[in-house]
């Protein structure tokens, strides 16, 4: 299958051609883990997870790589907050991050690397650097020389006249030029490593640039897909290309792809307008699923915005598909068909889906391809005679679905006692005998049955 993807680097969509025939190496930036994750935080969790389930759908083996950044100035100060040890705060909130996004449906990453797990690694890439003449000391402090890429801007399209003539780049007496960017921070605060600079810590730039050179060695530190949110591209996705343009001589990876911002009741979500959500409240108050089916409703490139409007009938469009669901487990069950089935949907029965998402992943098209699925179906349950064959295709090719997008439901499985039951449910309501039907409604309901 033709796979296309929108390339920020390029700035066009490209069609998709792994580093290794078959496989496909994708790294996500993760979040710095000094407080609980925001709903923003989970727009990319949830893209990259689908894209991730898409390629595994269609035959590659993927490798899927996303951080924690557990040192950084955010994480000493909380910590100081806190009365607790870094390690302590940081381990608490990789935690968190890990129980919700489990909650959204996402899984785990292949690896999930930690900065602190890279020391070592990170100050011989530095002092590389410096070998390179592509960065230099001061007091201690180590900046990345910026002149030294003729193309610095390239991803995020910033001019660079712009920005050492503007208000964005930091004061510095120390540096060379406003645009460097700090490698090492020596520092007496906080937690510390010796260097051969300093004692301090990393920078946040280098900490991706090291893992994925540590995790993909065969291909020189290159991979198929670097990741994150919009938000990433500059500086952090920037400086990433430029360290790896002074030490490897390529980009780090052959497509940039970013997700867009979150917004809440149409207003950018920012800490100074007071609208900062927590993935963890919205996730108490409308269920995991729902969260990410709202993630899902609109192509990962357009903004997407949360109001109690939307997550209201995303959770309506989430009942439909359960109750789906549910209605199609009980019959054919029924009509003995086991469960689960382990197989795949046609080729034919996803065509339209799977093309969908190879259209750089497209969930919202997606989206409707499922709900014209589950419309269909729900036409095939209401006949006289359902066809109990085609009944069952449509729920392998739902399973499929849904698996893809993250929105998996269990199966509700009938022992030969609870299929007894359910029979003799249904021929009571057929019967009329209303009394013995809400009896045998009662006991069902009592087991989830219904």
């Amino acid at each position: 299958m033709e796979i296309k993807l929108y390339n920020s680097l390029s700035k066009k969509t490209e069609i998709f051609t792994p580093i290794k025939e078959g496989e496909v190496s994708m790294y996500v930036c993760g979040p710095t883990v000094y407080n609980y994750p925001h709903i923003g935080n989970m727009r990319p969790v949830v893209v990259f997870d689908t894209l991730r389930r898409f390629f595994e759908y269609v035959g590659y083996k993927v490798n899927y790589v996303s951080n924690f950044t557990d040192v950084d100035d955010k994480i000493i100060n909380q910590a100081i907050k806190e009365n607790k040890s870094e390690l302590d705060l940081a381990n608490f909130y990789i935690a968190e991050f890990k129980k919700e996004i489990h909650q959204i449906g996402s899984r785990d990453a292949n690896i999930n690397p930690r900065v602190t797990e890279y020391i070592d690694k990170i100050i011989a890439y530095i002092a590389a650097l410096v070998d390179l003449d592509a960065a230099y000391v001061v007091d201690g402090d180590v900046y990345f020389r910026v002149s030294k890429i003729k193309d610095y801007g390239s991803l995020s399209g910033i001019n660079v006249d712009d920005l050492i003539s503007g208000a964005r780049v930091e004061e510095n007496s120390k540096k060379e030029s406003p645009l460097d960017f700090a490698l090492w921070k020596k520092t007496d605060v906080g937690i510390k490593w010796p260097s051969p600079w300093s004692l301090g810590r990393p920078g946040w730039h280098t900490e991706c640039c090291v893992m994925i050179d540590s995790i993909f060695p065969e291909s020189n530190g290159k991979i198929d897909i670097h990741g994150g949110g919009y938000d990433l591209k500059f500086p952090h996705h920037e400086n990433e290309i430029a360290q790896t343009e002074a030490r490897h001589h390529h980009k780090i990876a052959n497509y940039w792809i970013h997700n867009n911002f979150v917004n809440i009741n149409n207003e950018k979500m920012s800490k100074s307008l007071g609208n900062v959500y927590l993935a963890k409240d919205l996730i108490d108050r409308y269920g995991g699923l729902a969260v990410r089916l709202i993630i899902l409703s609109a192509p990962y490139r357009q903004p997407i915005n949360f109001t109690d409007e939307a997550m209201q009938t995303a959770i309506k469009e989430l009942n439909k598909i359960k109750n789906l669901y549910k209605q199609l487990t009980l019959l054919l069950q029924l009509n003995d068909i086991k469960l689960p089935i382990k197989e795949h949907a046609s080729e034919e029965s996803m065509n339209k889906f799977l093309s969908s998402l190879a259209d750089d992943l497209n969930t919202a098209n997606a989206l409707t391809e499922l709900y014209d699925l589950i419309k269909n179906a729900n036409i095939a349950l209401r006949t006289a005679n359902p066809d109990i064959a085609l009944l069952r295709d449509y729920y392998v090719t739902l399973n499929d679905m849904l698996s893809i997008l993250g929105l998996e439901i269990d199966p509700v499985i009938l022992s030969e006692d609870d299929l007894n039951i359910y029979k003799k449910y249904m021929e009571a309501k057929a019967n009329k005998d209303f009394a013995s039907s809400d009896i045998y409604r009662k006991t069902l309901m009592e087991k989830g049955i219904l």
